[in-house]
C-alpha cells in the first residue's frame, strides 16, 4: 500500500502533525475552495507535485498562468525558509515536475481538438448557448449525418450539414420533422460567434488521444498535464465545456477500475462554478452521476473555486477530501458560504470552524481527508506544505524548452483534414444535374496512415466509422452512463 500524500502539517503536543491523503482515497473526489489570494493555487501545486511523485498522471488548468513553474525546481527565498523553520521541516528538496503544456489555440502548448462528431450536439449546443427549438435542431442535423454516413470533424463540416438540412427541409420532413429556417439560421451565427472567439481551432484533426494524458516519466512519476487557460478564460463557456467534455470522454473510454491502490489519473476542475452556472437539471443531472461513477475507472476529481455554494449540493456530496482556505464573510451570501462550508465539515471539538474559517491566513486551510474506511476525518487547521517547484512562471525560453523535449512533440502540431461532410456534400452538389435526385452515399474510406504525426487519426477514425448501411456515426457525450453501449448518448 502506498504512503499518504503528506500534503498539510498541524499544530500538535509536540511539534506539527503530518496530514496525509490517502492514494487510495484518492479517486473518491475532493474540493479546494477558498478566497483569492488564500492560497487555493499553492495547494493546487503541491497536491500536482505529490501525485505525480506517486506515479499518478494529473490534468490541470492554469487559469492565471502562474504553474507553468512546476516544470523547473524551485529555490530558496526568505520566506519559504521561515515557513520551514516554523514547520521544523529542515531542508526541503528542490525538484522539477515532469509537465506537458496543452493549449487549445495552439500558443503555449500542444493544440487540443475534438470532433464535432465526438463533442455531440448536447455539450455543442450548451457551447452555442441555444435555446430548445435550436438545441433540437442540431440534435436533427445530427442524426441526418449519421443516417447518411456524413463525418462532421470541423465546424466547416457543420455549416455545410445545417446547410444541406436546410436545403433538404422538404424532403427531411417526413423521417425527422419540420426544420425552422430561423433556427438554422441562428445556430449558423452562434458557429460565426464561437469562431471569433477562437473556438473553432478546438475542433478538427488530430483529435486527443486519452492515453497522452496518462503516461508517467522515465522515473515513473506521472505527468502534469497543464492547459494554457489564461486566455481561453476570455471565453468561459468555451473553457467549461471542454473541461466538461474531457471528463466525460474519460468516464467513456477508460476501462473499469473499481479501487485501486492508486488513482489512473487526477483531474482537477479549476473555477468549478463556470460548469454550473446557467447549466440546465437535465445536465446538472448527467455531471453529478458522471463524478460518481468516473471514481470506478480510476479517476480523481478535485473541484476548485471560491466559494463552496457554486458547487451543486448533489455534486459537493461526493467531494470527500476536503481542503478549505479562508473566506470572507462580508454580505449575507458570505456569511451564508461560511455557514455552509463549516457544516459540511465533521465536526472537531477543539475547532469553531465557522469562526475559524474566516480567520485563516494565507497558507493555512481547514482540511479534512478520507480515512482507510472512507470516513472523513474530523476537520482540522493546517498550514499547507511549501511545494518543492518554482513559484514564477517560466518565460518563454523555459517554455519552448519544455515543449522541445515533450513526449508527444509533433504529433498533435500540424492540423489534418481529411475527407469528411463538406468535402462529400460538395462532391455531390458538384456532380448533381439537375435531373438527378440526390442519393446518399458511403464515405470515403481514408488511406492508410503511416507517419508518426498521422497515426493518431486512428482513434478518430475508429470511432467516427459510418455507412448508409446502417452504421450510425458513433459518438459520446457523457454516455453509456445507464449501461448502453459504448458509444451510445444518453441524451
Amino acid at each position: 500500500m502506498s504512503d499518504p500524500l503528506s500534503l498539510a502539517y498541524a499544530p500538535a503536543a509536540e511539534g506539527f502533525e503530518t496530514l496525509g491523503l490517502l492514494p487510495r482515497m484518492a479517486n473518491r473526489h475532493g474540493l479546494v475552495a477558498g478566497a483569492t489570494g488564500t492560497g487555493k493555487t499553492v495547494t493546487l501545486r503541491v497536491m500536482a507535485e505529490a501525485f505525480s511523485r506517486l506515479g499518478v498522471p494529473v490534468f490541470m488548468a492554469d487559469v492565471k498562468g502562474d504553474l507553468s513553474g512546476l516544470a523547473q525546481p524551485g529555490a530558496p527565498s526568505a520566506k519559504l525558509s521561515e515557513r520551514l523553520a516554523m514547520l521544523k521541516l529542515g531542508d526541503l528538496a528542490f525538484e522539477a515536475t515532469p509537465v506537458v503544456f496543452w493549449d487549445l489555440f495552439g500558443e503555449q502548448g500542444h493544440p487540443v481538438r475534438t470532433t464535432v462528431s465526438d463533442m455531440g450536439p448536447l455539450l455543442l449546443g450548451r457551447l452555442l448557448n441555444l435555446n430548445e427549438t435550436q438545441a433540437g435542431v442540431l440534435s436533427l442535423v445530427f442524426r441526418v449525418a449519421d443516417d447518411q454516413g456524413l463525418l462532421l470533424l470541423d465546424l466547416k463540416d457543420l455549416r455545410a450539414m445545417l446547410t444541406h438540412v436546410a436545403e433538404h427541409a422538404s424532403e427531411l420532413k417526413a423521417t425527422y420533422g419540420n426544420v425552422s429556417a430561423a433556427s438554422v439560421g441562428a445556430i449558423q451565427r452562434s458557429l460565426l460567434a464561437l469562431e471569433d472567439q477562437g473556438g473553432d481551432r478546438f475542433f478538427g484533426e488530430p483529435a486527443l488521444n486519452l492515453d497522452d494524458l496518462l503516461q508517467t516519466d522515465a522515473q515513473g512519476r506521472g505527468i502534469v498535464n497543464l492547459l494554457a487557460a489564461d486566455r481561453l478564460m476570455q471565453s468561459p463557456k468555451v473553457y467549461a465545456t471542454f473541461l466538461l467534455w474531457l471528463l466525460s470522454e474519460l468516464f467513456e473510454q477508460l476501462p473499469e477500475v473499481g479501487d485501486p491502490e492508486k488513482p489512473r489519473l487526477v483531474f482537477f476542475f479549476d473555477e468549478a462554478h463556470l460548469v454550473f452556472e446557467d447549466a440546465p437539471e437535465a445536465l446538472l443531472d448527467k455531471i453529478e452521476q458522471v463524478v460518481r461513477l468516473v471514481r470506478s475507472k480510476g479517476v480523481g476529481v478535485y473541484f476548485c473555486s471560491q466559494n463552496p455554494l457554486d458547487i451543486p449540493e448533489k455534486v459537493l456530496g461526493q467531494l470527500g477530501n476536503r481542503v478549505q482556505h479562508a473566506l470572507r464573510a462580508f454580505t449575507p451570501r458570505d456569511q451564508k458560504a461560511v455557514r455552509a462550508a463549516a457544516e459540511t465539515f465533521r465536526s472537531n471539538p477543539e475547532l469553531d470552524v465557522a469562526t475559524v474559517i474566516t480567520e485563516l491566513g494565507v497558507g493555512e486551510a481547514l482540511v479534512s481527508f478520507l480515512d482507510a474506511k472512507g470516513t472523513p476525518g474530523i476537520v482540522r487547521r493546517a498550514w499547507i506544505a511549501p511545494p518543492q517547484s518554482q513559484f514564477p512562471p517560466l518565460d518563454a525560453t523555459q517554455r519552448r524548452q519544455v515543449m522541445a523535449a515533450s513526449p508527444i512533440r509533433g504529433i498533435y502540431d500540424e492540423t489534418v483534414d481529411r475527407e469528411s461532410a463538406f468535402e462529400l456534400l460538395k462532391a455531390r452538389a458538384e456532380a448533381r444535374t439537375p435531373q438527378e435526385p440526390e442519393t446518399p452515399r458511403p464515405p470515403k474510406e481514408p488511406a492508410r496512415r503511416t507517419d508518426s504525426t498521422l497515426e493518431s487519426l486512428g482513434k478518430s477514425i475508429a470511432r467516427a466509422a459510418g455507412s448508409t448501411l446502417g452504421r450510425a456515426l458513433v459518438r459520446g457525450v457523457l454516455g453509456s452512463i445507464f449501461g448502453g453501449s459504448k458509444r451510445k448518448s444518453i441524451f
